[in-house]
């Protein structure tokens, strides 16, 4: 089983575990979103933990409904997906905010491609961007959907840009609409 799974299934299995004492529940797609989430609440001075609200990842879209199943009945739920899933999310969910078109663009375009570029240098991945960009598929192309692309590629770097990019962009102060607006909504009603 690649490291990535593994991580997934723990990160699910570690948030359905805090499930049965949390006030809120906050469904996401994976784990991604869920450290997206962690990371901006932390920059908001929010204590989930504190407040009961769990992030689970639910291993994909397509996973909403056994999941939202497995909640006890009258707990908040809430969502977080990509634009291609929403309507999967509408049919189990009435709360719940949608990213366009994808959590990596979101916070792309939030922390922007300047601050994208000298995270690639800080981390030691700019040498590789700038080989990717070379590649014939991704030559010429918008930058954005290079750096998209490049992120998503591997995913231990989709891992690790999903914290970095959601600090940028809180340091920035343009935490992306979608996880502001999940985090607010949550966060107001527990």
């Amino acid at each position: 089983m690649p490291a990535a799974n593994a991580a997934s299934l723990q990160a699910t299995a570690d948030a359905m575990s805090r499930v049965a004492s949390a006030s809120a529940v906050i469904l996401v797609e994976g784990i991604t979103d869920q450290i997206a989430l962690e990371t901006a609440a932390t920059f908001l001075s929010r204590d989930l933990a504190a407040e009961r609200v769990v992030i689970v990842p639910i291993g994909g879209a397509h996973a909403i409904g056994r999941f939202v199943m497995m909640l006890p009945a009258g707990m908040r739920r809430v969502g977080l997906c990509d634009l291609q899933e929403q309507e999967l999310f509408r049919g189990e969910l009435t709360d719940f905010q949608v990213c366009a078109d994808d959590l990596e663009d979101e916070l792309i375009r939030a922390a922007g491609t300047g601050a994208v570029t000298a995270l690639f240098e800080a981390e030691r991945d700019l040498r590789s961007f700038r080989s990717f960009q070379k590649q014939p598929a991704w030559r010429g192309q918008d930058l954005q959907a290079q750096m998209h692309r490049f992120i998503r590629s591997s995913s231990r770097r989709n891992l690790r840009y999903a914290r970095l990019l959601t600090e940028t962009a809180s340091g920035r102060g343009v935490l992306p609409r979608p996880l502001a607006a999940i985090l607010e909504t949550v966060l107001e009603t527990v």
